[in-house]
């Protein structure tokens, strides 16, 4: 005797288990990862930690935007696979038709702009930390940019000039406020160092004030971030963070071997011809600007 033919009257098919095993090792391994997840730092998102405690400020607000940004995606998806598999063609009727159901377009018409909301007030709240300068820094650096080279100079006369593959280096205290007045001889520059997360124009006639608070010792890399020309590309600079102690030292060495030696000091190119502005920032000559 063999049973009927699939598809005959009276034949039966075996029903398969519902997939339960598969339902509960999919929970076991969700709850799983969550508490393996959860003991772990969130990741940098392809920016750096920052080197100073103004550039961790902006740090953090990327990562709250990233992970923002990750829920909100997470959440839109879930949403389209959900109507994707539960709205899904099953005949040729059509289906019922509803419109104008007033809690949900309430719903996604306020909760984006609750997070809008939230996202610019902690950007608000982060821009200030980063943009704010202290009544009495540690140190202060004036800083000119030219084509193609940067110029740092100290309150006790010390200059450090470098420019195309004479690349200067800004010494500046570790842990200490830094006070910059950046300014520029001749066109629009741009004062950038990655590990600090922070960039800066520098205009001429206008000066910009800012402070810097490096954290740790150690040299950064800075480059100029505006098309200024044809040597733009070698436009680079370093910033090396030391001790406060070996910064005094540093001074104080430094003054002395430029004040007996003159002539060590690099000059500026001949045909920049800088000038300071009535309001004090350093301009250059020719009328470029109408100063």
């Amino acid at each position: 005797m063999t049973s009927p033919p699939h598809g005959t009257p009276g034949s039966t098919t075996a029903i398969p288990p519902p997939g339960r095993p598969h339902r509960r090792l999919a929970a076991f391994g969700l709850v799983t990862a969550g508490l393996l997840l959860t003991g772990c730092q969130l990741p940098t998102f392809g920016a750096y930690k920052g080197s100073t405690t103004q550039s961790r400020t902006e740090y953090h607000l990327w990562q709250g935007f990233f992970v923002a940004g990750i829920v909100v995606g997470i959440f839109v998806l879930m949403l389209i696979l959900w109507a994707i598999f539960r709205y899904r063609r099953r005949s040729e009727e059509i289906p019922k038709q509803s419109q104008y159901h007033t809690p949900t377009e309430i719903i996604y018409t306020v909760v984006p702009i609750i997070i809008v909301v939230v996202l610019f007030v902690f950007t608000v709240l982060a821009e200030n930390k980063v943009t704010a300068v202290e009544a009495n820094p540690a140190a202060s650096i004036h800083v000119y940019a030219f084509q193609w080279g940067w110029e740092f100079e100290y309150p006790n006369g010390v200059k450090v000039i470098g420019q195309t593959t004479n690349e200067p280096t800004m010494v500046v205290p570790t842990g200490e406020t830094v006070r910059i007045r950046l300014d520029s001889y001749d066109v629009l520059h741009g004062f950038y160092v990655p590990e600090f997360n922070f960039s800066r124009y520098a205009t001429p006639g206008y000066s910009t004030y800012f402070d810097l608070n490096v954290l740790h010792n150690g040299d950064y890399r800075g480059q100029c971030t505006q098309l200024c020309g044809l040597y733009h590309s070698l436009m680079f600079f370093d910033v090396k963070s030391v001790s406060p102690g070996d910064y005094s030292n540093w001074l104080r060495t430094e003054l002395a071997q430029q004040r007996a030696h003159p002539s060590s000091v690099t000059r500026l190119p001949s045909d920049l011809n800088p000038r300071t502005s009535s309001s004090g920032s350093a301009t250059a000559g020719g009328g470029l600007y109408g100063d």
